[in-house]
């Protein structure tokens, strides 16, 4: 949409203002999106880190998957996942500070001798799951952030700006045009007065 304007000076000065606004803007706008793109591929990168150890995690155990059908279901739970809020590019995003596990005190005589070693692999599992879910929610919050950035960059950068800078070209050579209209309009009158006098 263009932008609408008066041919006088308090327009003239409002579009110089915001023009100023704009450009005083640009640099930093453009730099919020250069750190978002490289945090997003950062958060990637740690995604599929993640992904790949995860389904190592899971090779390792397949030959003992059997075992799982006599793990206790009570035996082991997440019982919470202790957030930081990280600020990047003036962007909150969460980071995990713990993750705590509840597990209940069994009797290593009379349950299977491998329930210890079952609840330290399921405790790396759930961590590892954990961050997978938090850094998918991190990566989707900075994705969000750098496409809203890169559009005002766009909408700065080719639209307004240029908008705004011609709008006030319009303005400044309307105002000449009606001041040497007016130094005309003078120099006309004065003839005239003068030709008066002289007859």
């Amino acid at each position: 949409m263009a932008v609408k304007f008066q041919f006088n000076k308090i327009a003239l000065q409002y579009l110089g203002k915001q023009l100023k606004i704009r450009e005083t803007a640009l640099p930093t706008l453009k730099s919020k999106e250069s750190a978002l793109r490289f945090t997003v591929k950062k958060y990637k990168d740690k995604l599929d880190s993640l992904q790949n150890e995860y389904d190592k995690k899971l090779v390792s155990i397949e030959k003992i998957k059997k075992l799982w059908a006599e793990f206790p279901e009570d035996l082991f739970s997440l019982k919470e996942v202790v957030f930081e809020e990280k600020k990047i590019a003036g962007i909150k995003i969460p980071e995990i500070k713990e993750v705590l596990f509840y597990i209940k005190d069994f009797s290593c005589f009379i349950n299977p001798a491998w329930l210890t070693s079952g609840t330290i692999i399921l405790k790396e599992i759930a961590e590892i799951l954990t961050k997978i879910k938090i850094t998918e929610n991190c990566v989707s919050i900075l994705e969000y952030a750098r496409k809203k950035t890169t559009q005002k960059v766009n909408l700065y950068e080719k639209v307004q700006i240029p908008e705004y800078s011609e709008a006030i070209l319009k303005i400044k050579r309307f105002l000449e045009d009606v001041e040497n209209l007016e130094k005309s309009a003078q120099k006309i009158t004065k003839q005239r007065q003068a030709a008066e006098i002289n007859v």
